[in-house]
């Protein structure tokens, strides 16, 4: 019952979703649970009156048609107040999926880039995002259980009231069924947690099998019998798992519900017996008839749900630990705004770097020097820390040992969002987004989004302003395949998108992680040729494999084993006969 603490912060989750509709509920809920006692009581005095007329025949009590008419009246309304729980619940559903949704989208864009790299917390968010959406079933469930409740306080005050041994019984043959479902929930929870790698793996088997991204090879390397056959078997493993613990819930679980039933039948027997006595009226008899038959319901029905609800917290825990997460790499108080204009630039003083859960460092003891406006070209081997020092520079990571500064402060003591706000980039896995041009470049700065000027001109420094003139809606034009009228693009025609959103952030700082990558000779030529004069003043980092396009740098520098190998200009680098100039002639003999 640990989990049952997660139940208060998701209550609180739910009412800041719709504190009205919430209310609403409630209110039709205690209301609707008052009625089935009030039903009772009408046709206890029914009974009593015909048994009177039956006995001692007579005049018919005009009273009669007035407790039917009452009758009438309260099943009316209890099918209304039904209706709008019904109505209530379907709002409150909706209004809390969003809720859920929007707290985990913006707690994840908080986190740490470690955190959402790491396997074993991807499992947890998957968790955190689709248990606690699908958790609405507990919402239904708690506000059943305050139907209930008040329903069977209601009923068992009359129940009491004539005998509190009754009421005792009741209880006690109700406690086996609800300690049995108790025990099944928890086993229900620790299957479906150990599932979660396999159910993450079923996510990607049908994404591989189904995307165009990777249609052309899974039919070129005929891989659909394959992807079938081991979804096949992971979704078996599931299911007969699955299965096993269905099968031994539903035979304990019966047996458990028929000594439920017991404490309901055997006081029955006892008032049918006292009736024949002649000690209770038939009225009476009716009366704690239901009021036991109800109670006795009640009772289980209570016990199941708060079983339920408890089994639905822990899956809450996922979302609760999801949330307690908090980004390690944020603003200290008194954090400094960045230079608006950058004097000094960046230095890398001994600096280490190595991936969570990884021993081998990517950058070992790095130090290097980046001068304010200086253009500079990163060149090296795949795995050799490129990418990662990039990373750095942002800050989405934290030096292992060693300091970066910039302008000779401690990145560390600048303002992260300032910081990040002054680094245009683009990524060597940049993001292609199935929306309309003009987001896929606003991304870069999302308040120019309706800023029409300024993206035509931030698409003209990407050169995908031709694109736009010939789309048919221009930047409103849908983008990708994702969506109906979507067009889609080539990798270069994305990569101008690409290169159009870090040229409308406007930033001090311009970093192109392999920017050229899927361009042709041509489109490479007109996106360089203008390079520098697009990049004035700034500081411009460039990552590539092709030299044609970082000869045109200030400075080379050459990264192995995570260290500055060699620097200097392209001509430099070729006369000294290095790593560079190695690399530079094998990648000349090819068009040779």
């Amino acid at each position: 019952m640990d989990a049952l603490r997660h139940v208060p912060p998701i209550l609180r989750l739910v009412w800041d979703a719709a504190p009205s509709v919430v209310s609403a509920g409630i209110a039709l809920r205690v209301t609707s649970a008052l009625i089935p006692v009030a039903a009772l009581a009408v046709s206890k005095w029914i009974i009593d009156l015909l048994v009177g007329v039956i006995k001692h025949p007579g005049p018919i009590p005009h009273v009669i048609w007035w407790l039917l008419a009452v009758e009438f009246l309260l099943a009316g309304v209890n099918s209304l107040l039904s209706r709008g729980i019904d109505y209530t619940d379907t709002r409150l559903a909706d209004e809390f999926t969003r809720e859920v949704s929007m707290r985990v989208m913006g707690h994840a864009s908080r986190l740490d880039l470690a955190c959402l790299e790491d396997p074993a917390f991807q499992d947890k968010l998957d968790r955190a995002r689709l248990q606690a959406t699908d958790r609405i079933g507990m919402l239904h469930s708690c506000g059943r259980l305050i139907l209930e409740l008040v329903t069977l306080v209601s009923l068992s005050i009359g129940v009491i009231a004539y005998s509190p041994w009754l009421f005792l019984l009741l209880v006690v043959c109700v406690v086996p069924a609800f300690v049995g479902q108790s025990h099944f929930a928890f086993l229900g929870f620790t299957l479906a947690h150990s599932l979660t790698p396999i159910r993450r793996e079923l996510d990607y088997l049908r994404t591989l099998g189904t995307s165009k991204e990777t249609a052309k090879e899974v039919k070129m390397f005929r891989l659909g019998s394959f992807l079938r056959d081991r979804y096949a078997e992971l979704t078996g493993e599931v299911i007969r798992r699955n299965r096993n613990l269905a099968r031994r819930r539903f035979w304990y679980g019966s047996a458990l519900a028929v000594v439920a039933s017991t404490g309901y039948y055997g006081a029955y027997a006892y008032l049918v017996w006292r009736a024949l006595l002649g000690e209770i009226s038939v009225g009476t008899l009716t009366f704690l008839a239901g009021a036991i038959a109800g109670a006795s319901n009640q009772l289980q029905s209570v016990f199941s749900l708060f079983s339920s609800i408890a089994d639905q917290a822990l899956f809450l825990t996922d979302f609760a630990d999801f949330l307690a997460v908090q980004p390690i790499i944020r603003s200290k108080p008194g954090a400094l705004p960045l230079p608006r204009a950058i004097q000094h630039g960046y230095e890398f003083r001994n600096v280490s770097f190595r991936y969570p859960g990884s021993d081998r460092l990517v950058l070992n003891a790095l130090n290097l020097r980046i001068e304010a406006g200086e253009h500079l070209a990163l060149v090296g081997e795949n795995g050799q820390g490129k990418t990662t020092l990039v990373k750095l520079m942002a800050r989405l990571y934290e030096p292992t040992e060693g300091a970066i500064l910039l302008d000779g402060v401690d990145l560390r003591d600048y303002q992260l969002e300032n910081l990040q706000s002054q680094i245009g980039v683009i990524f060597q896995d940049f993001v292609r987004y199935d929306l309309p041009a003009r987001l896929n470049i606003a991304v870069g700065r999302i308040k120019d989004l309706r800023h029409d000027s300024a993206l035509w001109e931030a698409a003209r420094k990407g050169r995908a302003d031709r694109m736009l003139e010939r789309f048919p809606d221009g930047l409103d034009q849908m983008l990708g395949r994702r969506f109906e009228g979507g067009l889609d693009l080539s990798g270069g025609e994305w990569q101008k998108f690409a290169l159009a959103r870090a040229y409308l952030r406007d930033a001090q700082i311009l970093i192109l992680d392999e920017p050229t990558a899927a361009l042709d000779a041509v489109a490479e030529y007109e996106v360089f040729s203008r390079f520098a004069d697009l990049t004035d003043g700034k500081m411009a980092l460039l990552i590539s494999h092709r030299f044609s396009t970082v000869r045109r740098s200030h400075r080379i520098v050459v990264l192995e084993d995570g260290k500055v190998r060699e620097q200097g200009t392209h001509d430099h680098l070729v006369k000294t006969g290095g790593q560079y100039a190695r690399l530079f002639r094998l990648q000349a003999a090819n068009y040779q």
